[in-house]
């Protein structure tokens, strides 16, 4: 198996020499043949215009979806490029046949945008929802979300890696169960899209949805958004224009049969060309050999913060991610944050206006959250450890 070369990807990484960057979930730092695929482009429509400029990049924008067929394991068919991720969540979702009465199955840890959509869908249509609770290691509970299916449950919706923690929900084991009960499934890979592999056959999801900007190491406003074959045609998007839909006559029209019927003509160019370079990006780095490097610095880490005085690691899970979250006492995080960012060590903070149900359960208001990628070090690890345990 190949290894990574951490002193090139650092080289690819300028701001490494001057920044501790423990903030990869929230927006992580592009490598420079991610940000010069952007400027080019941008020089691009600024001497031959947008319109030009598309034109010519053509192959790279039809090649965007080879890329992130090849990343996830599908047809290119079944891949959209959204403006973020939460637009392509609520593209697939808002266009789902759900009515009166029908059930959806979600989890405590979900994402506060998702949880959002529930209520406004339950409010508007008459939808109701069950949250499946976690198990002891912090994970859904895999029983109890088979015990809760009723006939009137219609969607499985989770978020892989929850924003607010470490843990790493069983996405492959939910699709089992999806499978079973003949249930659609609706993944957010939000965080976990860039920093493990992903494949939707061993998933079993028909949906999911991701970002540029995270462990993609992409562009900020770019997203995607997977719909497998074998449900498209049961998906009415919430609103078209003249790119996802041919107006065939003065009184009808025909909707794309492929997943871009979930995009817009106008968008974003210079960052779907970013986008797809930071899928390639990926790719020839491996995403095995990504995740087993985050794995292995979230887990030191982690290992390194419980020895420090005062210090609470806050993640839960039987396997975790490169997201790692603590309190302190006597610190409020927000404090903790402000602290480091004067030190050049970048992080960010979970509260529970993100995660009600999570938090709420365990008692939490805020937390701090360092998320780790392969371009960070050990050394980072000791030096960022040194400066969250000196004075205040």
């Amino acid at each position: 198996m190949k290894t990574l070369d951490i002193g090139r990807l650092r080289a690819d990484t300028p701001a490494c020499e001057k920044l501790i960057h423990f903030n990869n979930a929230g927006s992580s730092l592009m490598p420079t043949p991610v940000y010069r695929a952007v400027l080019d482009h941008l020089a691009l429509e600024q001497t031959i215009g947008g319109y030009a400029a598309e034109d010519q990049a053509c192959p790279i924008l039809e090649d965007f979806y080879d890329a992130f067929a090849t990343l996830l394991n599908c047809d290119r068919a079944e891949i959209a490029y959204v403006e973020n991720a939460t637009r392509a969540w609520d593209m697939a979702f808002y266009s789902l046949p759900l009515k009166e009465g029908d059930r959806i199955l979600t989890v405590e840890a979900e994402y506060v945008s998702n949880f959002l959509a529930f209520l406004h869908q339950a409010r508007r249509r008459g939808l109701e929802i069950d949250v499946v609770p976690s198990d002891a290691g912090g994970q859904l509970d895999l029983n109890a979300m088979e015990r809760m299916i009723t006939p009137k449950t219609r969607l499985i919706a989770i978020t892989h890696v929850p924003t607010q923690g470490g843990l790493v929900n069983p996405a492959e084991e939910v699709g089992k169960i999806a499978r079973r009960h003949g249930i659609t499934y609706l993944l957010d890979a939000c965080q976990s899209v860039g920093q493990m592999p992903l494949d939707v056959e061993k998933i079993g999801c028909q949906l999911l949805s991701g970002t540029g900007r995270k462990f993609l190491r992409g562009p900020r406003g770019t997203g995607f958004l997977y719909v497998s074959k074998d449900i498209i045609d049961r998906l009415d998007p919430p609103f078209i224009d003249l790119h996802a839909a041919n107006w065939t006559d003065a009184r009808n029209f025909e909707i794309r049969p492929d997943a871009r019927r979930f995009e817009n003509w106008e968008s974003y160019v210079a960052g779907r060309v970013g986008l797809r370079a930071a899928v390639g990006y990926a790719l020839a780095l491996g995403l095995d050999q990504i995740r087993d490097r985050v794995s292995m610095l979230a887990d030191r880490l982690r290992a390194s913060l419980s020895e420090l005085p005062g210090v609470k690691v806050q993640d839960l899970g039987r396997v975790r991610s490169g997201i790692v979250t603590f309190t302190k006492e006597g610190e409020q995080p927000r404090d903790i944050q402000a602290r480091l960012d004067a030190a050049d060590i970048a992080v960010s903070v979970s509260s529970k206006t993100s995660a009600q149900l999570d938090f709420g359960r365990r008692g939490l208001s805020q937390v701090v959250r360092a998320s780790v990628h392969y371009f960070n070090t050990e050394d980072e690890i000791g030096r960022f450890c040194e400066a969250l345990g000196g004075a205040k």
